[in-house]
């Protein structure tokens, strides 16, 4: 399932591959995997829960 889906790393993430972790979306899920450790495979989450993940990392309160 993964590997057809397009993996972006986080806009956090550094140049020299430290604290890296990558997104994939598709209609009802969002995929989440450690960059420098891919074989362990990714994390899904809804949506709706991604967003108000984000929603609250935004706004300091994670």
């Amino acid at each position: 399932m993964s590997t057809d889906l397009a993996w972006h790393k986080s806009s956090y993430s550094n140049q020299t591959g430290g604290h890296c972790v990558e997104v994939a979306e598709s209609a009802h899920t969002v995929l989440v995997r450690d960059t420098q450790n891919r074989d362990l495979g990714p994390i899904g989450v809804s949506t709706g829960a991604w967003g108000t993940f984000l929603a609250e990392v935004k706004t300091g309160h994670l």
